[in-house]
This record gives C-alpha cells, sequence and structure tokens, in this order.
C-alpha cells in the first residue's frame, strides 16, 4: 500500500478547511495473544466542522477498511480509499465521519508494536507515533494543527490491563471483540491534544500507583495519580522510589517555575521493550525505554540520564502538549526547550546537580557532530512533509537548540526568559504556535533585540568557532589576548575565558576569568583582564555559556592536554576534554595521542560521565582515525590500561563498571585477554564489588565470539542459563560476530530478509560488523545494490537501522592514493550520482554517511603524513 507523506502545503490547506472537535477510538486487542494474527479491529468516529461543499482526506496506514460513512451515508470504500488516504468529497458544516478497518500489528516500533517476551512468552503492547505513526493504528487527521478531544476504548484479553492518555473509568466485558470474553476498558476524553502524543498501552504488565501532592496557582492542594509500569520480568528493577521521587520533584519544580498548573489530570510512566526513542511525551501517560531499568546495574551517569530524560518528558507537557507548533519547521518549540529544561531542572531540583556536566561532553558533542555535516539545516528548519520531519529529530533539533537557549538565557537574562515562558503558556494554551508567537512574548519580557538574536542564531547553520589569540613575554606573561570568531554566519556571543595554574596541590586551579559580549560585526574581541597573567593553560567557553568550537589556540592546545586531568571542577574538566577532542576531529591533535592520552592519565578520572566520554572516544579515534596498519600495538596498549584499570579501580564503584564495560568492548577486536574473560565467565575469577549481569556477561561473550574463543555451543548454553530479553539481544549480536563465513552469511540474511524485530536486527548488524575488515569487504557490492530497495520495502524506521548499520565503515585511508579513490568513497558517491531522485531523508543518510567515511580517510592521512615526516 502507498503510503504519502503529508506535505506542508497539504497540511495547511486541510487546516484551513477544517477544525476536528473529538474523536471516539476503539481498538480491539483481543486477538494479540495469537501470534498468527497480524491485524487488529480500529474503529473511530470523527467530529469536525469544515467548510461547505469543501473535500478533504483523513489518513489511515490500514490493512483492509470495511466501512468509510460520512455523515450518515455509507460510501465506496473502492472510491475514496486511496493508498493510505480516505477521501472525503462534499463535506458539511459539522461532519460526523465513522471509520471501520483493520490495521497492522508492529514489529519496528512504529504504531503500535507487538512484543513477545522471550522468558515467559507474555505479549506486550504499546504505541509509539512521532511525527505521524497514529495513523498506523487508527484514521487520523495527522497533523499537530489539529487538535482534538480523544476518548479511548481498549479491547484486550481478560488478564490484560490497559492504559491510555485520559483517566481510566471502567473495565468491562466487551459487547464485540475478535476473540470472546475480551474486556472492554473505557479511558475518560482527553483535553485538545496532537494526534501524535495520543497512546495505547495494554498487555500484563506490573503497575505500581502513587500521588503527587502540589501547589496550584491559586495556592489549594493539587493532587496527581501516579502510575509507573514494566514488564512482569523486570518488575524486581522497578525502583519505584527512586522514579517516583524524580516525578514529583519534577512537578514541583516545573509548576511552580511555568506558573501554570499540570494540565493533563494524571501522570503515568511505562517502561517499554523494543523501544526506538529514549521516551516519549504523550499526555498522561509517557512511555520510556525499558532500558531505564537496568537489571544489570547502572552508573550515576545512567541514573542522571534517566532523570533528565524523565523531566525532558515532563516539561513537555508545557512545551510541546499544551503548547504545540504548527508544523515540523518549529520542532525546536518543544525539542529544543525540553532538552534544555532536562539538564536545567536536573540541577535545580534533584540530586543529578551536575546534569551540565553531561551536557557539554555529551550532548553538544552530538550537535556540533550534526552542525559540522553537509546536511545540516537551522533550528527552525525547512521542514516539506513528514518524512523530512521524522529526519529532523537530530543533534540540531535537540542538543544545538538546547545549547542556544542556555546562550539565550545569558543573552536575555534567567528572569525575562521566565518570564516570557509564563506568558507563552498563558497566552496560547491548547493552541498551537510558530516562531514568531514565541519571540513575541520574549521580546515583551525583555530590552534585549531577541529578533536579531534569532536571526542570528536559529536561521543560520554552522558551528562557530571561538580561538584565544595570546602573546606572552619570555617569562610566561600575557602580552596580548584576543578572541577571535570565525564563522560563515559570525553570532553574539555571551562567553567566558578563564586562566588556569597549578596550587600547591598540584591541580589547575582558576586564576582569572573574564566575561565578555563578543559582537558579530567584529572579528576579534579584546580580553584586557587577562593581560600579565603567567597561567599556561586558557579556557575559552569556560562556564558553557555559549554554542560553539572553542579552542586555547594551537600553541596552547598542549597544555590544555596535559592539565586536562588536573583541573578540579567537573564542569571545567568536561569542557578541556571537549575542545581536546573537537582539536582530533579537526586533525590538529593526532587521533593516537589521544588513545595514548586517555590510556595513561584518563582511566583515572572519577566523574562517571567523564570518564564514559573520554573512554568512548579513545575507541572512536583508535578504530575509526587511526590508520589500519598502525591500530595493534595501540590497540594492545588500551586493552591493557583497560585491563589493570579494571582489576585496580575500586570495589563496587562507577569507574569499576565503566573500565570493564570498555575492556569487553574492545575485547572484540583482541583476544590478548582471553583467558581473563573465560574465567570471569566461569566465575573462577571475580571482581569484587561487580555482579556482571546480564548485559557485562554477554559483551564478554561477544568478545569471546569474535575472537574465536567461543564456539556456538557455548552460547547456547549461556542463552538457555539467562533467557532474558537481554540475553536473547547478547546471544544474537555474540552468534552474529562469530569469524566464521558462514556466521557473517546466515547474518547477512537474517538481516536483508526484513523478518526481525527493530532490536534484534541492531543487534544482529552489531554482531555482523565485529567480522574482519576484509570479510566484511565481500559483502560491499551487495550493500550498496540493495540501498534503495531496502528503503522501498521496509519502514523507515528498519531501513534507517540497515542503512546506516551495516555501511562499511572499516575505511583505510592506505588503500588509495587519495580519500576520494577510495573504494568505499567512491561506492558511495557513485550511489549519490545515479540515485538522484532518490527520497530525501534516503539521500541525507547517505550523505551523511559518505562525509563521516572522508572525515575518517583525512584523519588518517594527517596520521600517516606525521608518521612519514
Amino acid at each position: 500500500m502507498v503510503q504519502s507523506s503529508l506535505t506542508r502545503a497539504e497540511a495547511t490547506t486541510r487546516a484551513e478547511q477544517i477544525r476536528v472537535a473529538s474523536y471516539d477510538v476503539t481498538v480491539d486487542l483481543s486477538g494479540a495473544l495469537d501470534p498468527a494474527q497480524t491485524t487488529f479491529g480500529s474503529q473511530v468516529t470523527v467530529r469536525f466542522t469544515a467548510e461547505d461543499g469543501a473535500e478533504t482526506f483523513i489518513d489511515f496506514i490500514h490493512d483492509s477498511i470495511s466501512l468509510v460513512e460520512l455523515n450518515g451515508d455509507e460510501l465506496d470504500v473502492d472510491d475514496v480509499v486511496e493508498g493510505s488516504r480516505i477521501r472525503l468529497p462534499e463535506l458539511e458544516g459539522a461532519n460526523e465521519l465513522t471509520v471501520v478497518g483493520r490495521a497492522l500489528y508492529s514489529r519496528s516500533g512504529e504504531g503500535l508494536h507487538r512484543y513477545v517476551d522471550p522468558q515467559d512468552g507474555s505479549v506486550y503492547t504499546y504505541t509509539q507515533y512521532e511525527p505521524a505513526d497514529c495513523r498506523r493504528v487508527f484514521p487520523v487527521f495527522e497533523q499537530p494543527d489539529l487538535k482534538a478531544s480523544f476518548t479511548f476504548t481498549v479491547i484486550t484479553p481478560p488478564e490484560w490491563i490497559a492504559g491510555s492518555n485520559g483517566e481510566h473509568i471502567s473495565s468491562e466485558l466487551a459487547g464485540t471483540s475478535d476473540v470472546p470474553g475480551a474486556i472492554a476498558h473505557e479511558f475518560a476524553p482527553t483535553e485538545r491534544i496532537s494526534t501524535y502524543i495520543t497512546t495505547i498501552l495494554a498487555g500484563p504488565y506490573t503497575k505500581v500507583c502513587d500521588e503527587w501532592q502540589g501547589v496550584d496557582v491559586q495556592g489549594e492542594t493539587q493532587t496527581v495519580p501516579l502510575a509507573l509500569y514494566c514488564r512482569r520480568a523486570l518488575a524486581e528493577h522497578l525502583d519505584s522510589d527512586e522514579l517516583f521521587a524524580v516525578t514529583k520533584q519534577g512537578l514541583d519544580f516545573f509548576t511552580d517555575l511555568f506558573a501554570f498548573d499540570y494540565p493533563f489530570g494524571k501522570y503515568e510512566q511505562a517502561f517499554v521493550p523494543e523501544y526506538n526513542l529514549g521516551a516519549m511525551e504523550n499526555p498522561g501517560l509517557v512511555t520510556l525505554t525499558e532500558d531505564y531499568l537496568f537489571p544489570s546495574g547502572a552508573t550515576r551517569t545512567q541514573l542522571a540520564g534517566r532523570a533528565n530524560t524523565m523531566l525532558h518528558e515532563m516539561c513537555h507537557m508545557w512545551f510541546g502538549d499544551l503548547v504545540t507548533m504548527k508544523w515540523w519547521d518549529d520542532l525546536w518549540l518543544k525539542e529544543s526547550f525540553a532538552e534544555f529544561m532536562g539538564a536545567y531542572a536536573s540541577v535545580r531540583a534533584t540530586e543529578y546537580d551536575d546534569a551540565w556536566v553531561a551536557f557539554a561532553l555529551g550532548r553538544k558533542e552530538w550537535a556540533y557532530r550534526q552542525d559540522q555535516l553537509p546536511t545540516t539545516h537551522p533550528i527552525v528548519a525547512d521542514i516539506v512533509d513528514l518524512e523530512a520531519a521524522r529526519q529532523n529529530f537530530d543533534g540540531i533539533t535537540y542538543a544545538k537548540g538546547a545549547s542556544v537557549l542556555k546562550q539565550l538565557v545569558a543573552f536575555v537574562g534567567e528572569d525575562a526568559f521566565i518570564d516570557a515562558c509564563r506568558a507563552y503558556f498563558r497566552r496560547y494554551a491548547y493552541g498551537n504556535t510558530d516562531l514568531n508567537d514565541f519571540l513575541t512574548v520574549l521580546d515583551e519580557a525583555c530590552e534585549a533585540d531577541v529578533r536579531s538574536w534569532a536571526d542570528s542564531w536559529l536561521l543560520t547553520t554552522g558551528v562557530p568557532r571561538l580561538e584565544a589569540s595570546v602573546e606572552r613575554d619570555g617569562g610566561g606573561a600575557i602580552t596580548a589576548a584576543t578572541l577571535i570568531q570565525t564563522s560563515d554566519a559570525p553570532r553574539p556571543h555571551v562567553v567566558t575565558v578563564a586562566t588556569y595554574a597549578p596550587d600547591d596541590a598540584a591541580h589547575l586551579a582558576l586564576q582569572r576569568s573574564t566575561e565578555v559580549r563578543v559582537d558579530p560585526e567584529q572579528s576579534a574581541t579584546d580580553l584586557p583582564e587577562l593581560l600579565g597573567d603567567t597561567s599556561p593553560v586558557v579556557l575559552v567557553n569556560d562556564r558553557d555559556l555559549t554554542y560553539c568550537l572553542a579552542s586555547p589556540g594551537a600553541e596552547a592546545l598542549t597544555a590544555l592536554a596535559d592539565g586536562a586531568h588536573l583541573l578540579s571542577e567537573p564542569l571545567t574538566r568536561a569542557l578541556a576534554h571537549s575542545q581536546i577532542w573537537a582539536a582530533v576531529r579537526d586533525g590538529s591533535f593526532d587521533p593516537r595521542d589521544y588513545v595514548r592520552l586517555v590510556a595513561r592519565r584518563g582511566l583515572t578520572e572519577q566523574r562517571s560521565s567523564i570518564l564514559t566520554t573520554i573512554v568512548d572516544r579513545a575507541l572512536e579515534a583508535l578504530e575509526s582515525f587511526t590508520p589500519p596498519r598502525l591500530r595493534t600495538p595501540l590497540r594492545g596498549e588500551l586493552l591493557d590500561s583497560l585491563h589493570t584499570g579494571m582489576l585496580n579501580a575500586e570495589h563496587g564503584t562507577d569507574a569499576q563498571l565503566i573500565l570493564t564495560r570498555a575492556f569487553a568492548r574492545l575485547s572484540t577486536k583482541d583476544g590478548a585477554h582471553a583467558q581473563t574473560i573465560k574465567e570471569l565467565l566461569s566465575g573462577s575469577k571475580k571482581l569484587p564489588g561487580l555482579d556482571l549481569g546480564s548485559q557485562l556477561t554477554w559483551a564478554l561473550w561477544t568478545a569471546q565470539a569474535a575472537t574465536a574463543h567461543a564456539t556456538h555451543p557455548q552460547l547456547d548454553k549461556a542463552l538457555k542459563a539467562d533467557p532474558s530479553r537481554e540475553g536473547r539481544l547478547g546471544y544474537v549480536r555474540a552468534v552474529a560476530a562469530m569469524p566464521a563465513e558462514e556466521a557473517k552469511a546466515q547474518a547477512w540474511k537474517a538481516i536483508t530478509l526484513g523478518r526481525l524485530s527493530n532490536d534484534e536486527l541492531s543487534a544482529t548488524i552489531s554482531g555482523f560488523q565485529l567480522g574482519d575488515p576484509a570479510q566484511l569487504k565481500n559483502y560491499q557490492d551487495s550493500y550498496f545494490a540493495c540501498i534503495s530497495h531496502w528503503w522501498d520495502e521496509h519502514s523507515m524506521e528498519i531501513a534507517t537501522r540497515m542503512i546506516r548499520g551495516l555501511y562499511p565503515r572499516a575505511v583505510d585511508a592506505e588503500a588509495a592514493s587519495s580519500a576520494e579513490e577510495n573504494p568505499v568513497v567512491l561506492a558511495t558517491q557513485d550511489w549519490l550520482n545515479v540515485n538522484g531522485q532518490a527520497p530525501g531523508a534516503l539521500r541525507r543518510i547517505m550523505t551523511e554517511l559518505l562525509d563521516d567515511a572522508r572525515r575518517a580517510l583525512k584523519l588518517q592521512a594527517g596520521v600517516l603524513a606525521r608518521q612519514n615526516r
């Protein structure tokens, strides 16, 4: 069936034609227990107004449609159903539409996902819609500015529970259903909300309840019912005390901050399997990945990340759900704000008060990478259709947008920013907005020129560079200091430059700090406060107020790298590491030196968010940016350091867990420590204070499998001992990682047949890619021949995982005389040249993969040039 990608122009026309009042939706999931049943019943009655005589359409990606009734007249299904659209002719002023049909269960995480628990065979269902997959479950006017009230009835097997956006009203025997004896769960009507944030949850979930009591804007007590859901197999890992605590802290914080009561009655959160996202802000029932329940243990960074996500989604109750963008061009109006507020609220309202450290080192790196790609786009993007919308849930919309909002707070002042948010909610509650609407309230709240600020930051692309230019005399004292901005589109900045010198404890302590405003009309900004300073380390963008690639200058980079681990404040260390990594990616800091820096000094880092990130980057510098011929000794040095660090780490600490995970990961490339891994897996060797758990156990099995130190019967036996979801995915990855050609061929076949669920697909691809580059090269021609077929035959989620995941990343700068002659680059460029008419989203993926390959080859070539000097 043809699935049309709604265009912005079509959405604008439809919004001018109609206004939707309500939907009554019934979905019949009573047959979900039968694995042979691929469809479920879907019925909707929609009430809406229109221009007399107008014609429009409603969206429904369906298996079949048996009835279309408009204003009492039954329409000919064959006449009005056109692919995923149902044409609605000759509308009246007031209209009532009823559609009855069947929709398809999903295994891709899009629409209504059905999951079978490998531990006990239980079936669980949930929905995920953003940006336009509500139409996979019931007929709907699928665009964010056609809000309505939704009333859901969910029919399930008798032993199931169900959830939705509205309050649960009743559960009683269904009048009619696919399977006799089913139960109909009725839910109260919602407030006016957009289609993509409606939701359904059904299955034998464990449910835990609580309530939040706070004070509303009138000073009266407000009570909000709370609930948590998860699979029964994970019930013991549902740390409800912690989860409810963060939830209550968030409700306290946001209702006070926004001066607007929580708008959606109840606040429930469901942790669901095989989830494509971190979470989704469905009002009344937020869905989150069950990876946030940590049956294999968690570092403080993981717990902080979960809290950040929970607060991100809670912020959406206001930014996104209460007030929603008119169209996906202004996706930033919800995602950038929620990304910013996740960290802001974590710091202000929870124990995770170092959230800006993880943001500076991790999330902003995501933005920097995305913004340096040829496919980058402004924060306020040009989204021509739903296909483009799906692609823009990226580092620009989330992390760059949040970074720019942090700069905005510094630019206009925190009080003015919060005042603007409050006015925004009061003025536009339950409505839809665009960029101009937010700028209007911001304009009213402050004296700053916010229109020029928005033009500079929201409508441009690329990462500005701020570099310190410092001159010193013979004694090391600074005699001249300026801050240079380099950018195709210079921006205004509020930025801090600081100096650091050794203290009595041999740490680097703050000496001087100056906050300056950078005028975009001037390429250089003087830093007179630094004159006379003898400190060896200069840090640009200290406090991380702005969005930029910051640098202390070429000559000062070595001092920053040598002293990064000695900086006392976590945020300062994070920023130093971020700037060193930016230099690696720019080619001005040798990737090998970065690996050695981490191996020799970085592994003593105790802040888990920093340690996790720098180890991950060392692995990338080694396996992507270092030429293959030079990797083996460097890999051995890093692996030995991780092994030593793992054994010597303080028992039960985050560092012990992080280093052991990294050791297992790098051991997939080098079997030097296979005996240690064998002893850990057998239990003859233990790491005191560390329970391997399912996740780490299977990471170690994958290392053994990838280096030919594990047999298929051993993996089968391990799976029998651990039939959990983590165990099943770990087994799939380990089997695909085995170096035998037969294992690679079977993995390729399983991937390309298209029968795997989303998580099974990712696990198989991950294992497959652990093969020897010469072995994987045999699949390169097949990959490029299949790209268009995969895109046409699979959902965008599955096709994207296949195309990105199977891309031949094992590039080698010595395979050709130049990057442009490299076989992988040539094949990718040839595909782009031949497939000029391919969908824009697909061409974007291939363009980004090509840019990644070129960057890796360029950096490898730089290493070779240094090697040959």
